[in-house]
């Protein structure tokens, strides 16, 4: 994670530097400031958009994981449109344009649902359910949900 950090430092520099070299000291400090305001009118505007569906969608009773991860992307596009520097708001950029956050909203909830399977398997302990009928290497408790018709191992 450190090395992860120590890059997009040395990226920032980097954007910076080379903004800097192009159009001069103010114009790279107007140009920060000017992302700023417009990343923030954007994260605003798109943010609500994101609540009004989430409503809609949790009022009509139907799930709506789609809509509040919007809302998480929608949220941490705005927070790196607010850090300074260029890459950071190229990426809150990223999260805030409908096209792009739909990618990284498959993205996310591809990679959450691995990780919970994977969690939900370690606390659970090695369990397989064939048919309804469970067989574990272990006494398992009875809070535990067996899932019907799959296979689950841990």
């Amino acid at each position: 994670m450190a090395v992860v950090f120590l890059l997009y430092v040395i990226a920032e520099v980097a954007a910076i530097w080379a903004v800097g070299s192009v159009v001069g000291v103010l114009g790279t400090i107007a140009l920060l400031i000017a992302g700023a305001f417009v990343g923030s009118w954007l994260a605003r505007r798109e943010g609500g958009k994101a609540m009004r569906a989430f409503m809609a969608t949790a009022q009509s009773g139907r799930n709506p994981e789609k809509e509040l991860t919007d809302g998480m992307l929608v949220a941490l596009g705005g927070v790196l449109i607010m850090v300074p520097g260029f890459v950071s708001d190229v990426l809150g950029l990223l999260f805030l344009l409908p096209p792009t956050r739909s990618v990284a909203r498959r993205f996310w909830l591809r990679r959450a649902e691995k990780r919970a399977v994977r969690y939900a398997n370690q606390r659970r302990g090695p369990v397989m359910v064939v048919d309804s009928e469970v067989v574990a290497d272990e006494p398992r408790p009875s809070n535990h949900p067996v899932i019907e018709g799959r296979i689950v191992e841990g």
